[in-house]
C-alpha cells in the first residue's frame, strides 16, 4: 500500500541554519502521528514538507505518492488539494466573514469566477454551516473574523479542512489557543476527518495528553533529526519527559 508520506534521507538548510538532517520518515494509511520537541526542533518544517510549501535542501519527499517538487501548475494544484494543514498562525483573512474563510477550503473545485462571485454572494453555506456545527461556531457563520477570539478562529480554521475533505490532515499545535474540551473535541475531528478519507493525520502537539488520548504513533525531533519513533503503546509518560520537559 501507498505511503502517504514519506521523507528520504531529507535535509533542510535555511541560510547557515539547518532545520532537518537525514531524516527518513514514512507515515502510512490509517496513522495518526504525533509530532513532539522543544521550539526549534524542525516540526514545523517537516510540516511544511508535507503541504509542498518548503522544498527539500537534499533527499526525496513523496506525499500521496507524488514529489511535490517535480510538479507544476494543474498537478500540483491536485496534490495540493488533496492535503489539508491548520497552521500555527491560522492564515485567515481577518476582514473577510467567517463563511468565505471556511470556503476556502473548498477554492480548489471551484473556478475562479465562482470563488469571486461567491465573496459578493456566500456559496456553500449549509456545507459550511454543517462545519461549523461541529466546531461549535454555527452561529457565527456570517461574522467577521477578526471579531472571533483567537480559540474561535483556530476552530475556523479546522472547520476549513472540514469542508476541503483532505486525504493527509497535517495540523501545527491545533490546539494551542483551546481550553482542554475543545482542544480534545478538535483532535478527535481531525483524526475522525484522516480516518474518513483513508488517510492519515500528522500533527505537532505541545499537550502530551492530546499524544496519548488522539494519536497511535510518536516521532520525537531533536536538533532536525528523528530521535524517537515508536508505538504511543509502546511508551510511558518518562518517555516523553525530554520533549515536554515532565512526565504527563
Amino acid at each position: 500500500m501507498t505511503a502517504v508520506l514519506r521523507l528520504d534521507g531529507v535535509a533542510v538548510r535555511f541560510d547557515r541554519t539547518t532545520a532537518l538532517a537525514g531524516v527518513d520518515l514514512t507515515v502510512g494509511p490509517g496513522e495518526r502521528v504525533a509530532l513532539v520537541g522543544a521550539s526549534g526542533a524542525g516540526k514545523s518544517t517537516l510540516i511544511g514538507l508535507a503541504n509542498g510549501s518548503v522544498t527539500p535542501t537534499a533527499g526525496t519527499v513523496r506525499v500521496l505518492g507524488a514529489d511535490p517538487a517535480a510538479l507544476s501548475g494543474r498537478a500540483l494544484r491536485r496534490l495540493r488539494s488533496r492535503v489539508g494543514t491548520v497552521h500555527q498562525h491560522l492564515e485567515l483573512v481577518g476582514q473577510l466573514r467567517v463563511v468565505h474563510n471556511v470556503n476556502a477550503g473548498r477554492l480548489a473545485e471551484w473556478s475562479a469566477g465562482w470563488a469571486a462571485w461567491s465573496l459578493l454572494r456566500p456559496q456553500g453555506v449549509p456545507e459550511a454551516l454543517a462545519a461549523l456545527d461541529r466546531v461549535d461556531l454555527a452561529d457565527r457563520v456570517f461574522d467577521r473574523t477578526e471579531r472571533l477570539s483567537g480559540g474561535q478562529r483556530q476552530r475556523v480554521a479546522i472547520a476549513r479542512l472540514l469542508v476541503q475533505r483532505p486525504d493527509l490532515v497535517l495540523a501545527d499545535e491545533p490546539a494551542s489557543a483551546l481550553d482542554p474540551v475543545l482542544a480534545d473535541r478538535a483532535l478527535a475531528l481531525l483524526a475522525e476527518l484522516a480516518r474518513e478519507r483513508g488517510g492519515a493525520l500528522v500533527a505537532a502537539l505541545h499537550d502530551p495528553g492530546l499524544v496519548w488520548r488522539h494519536c497511535d504513533r510518536v516521532v520525537g525531533l531533536a536538533g532536525g533529526r528523528v530521535v524517537l519513533d515508536r508505538p504511543v503503546a509502546a511508551l510511558s509518560p518518562a518517555d516523553l519527559a525530554g520533549f515536554y520537559g515532565a512526565p504527563a
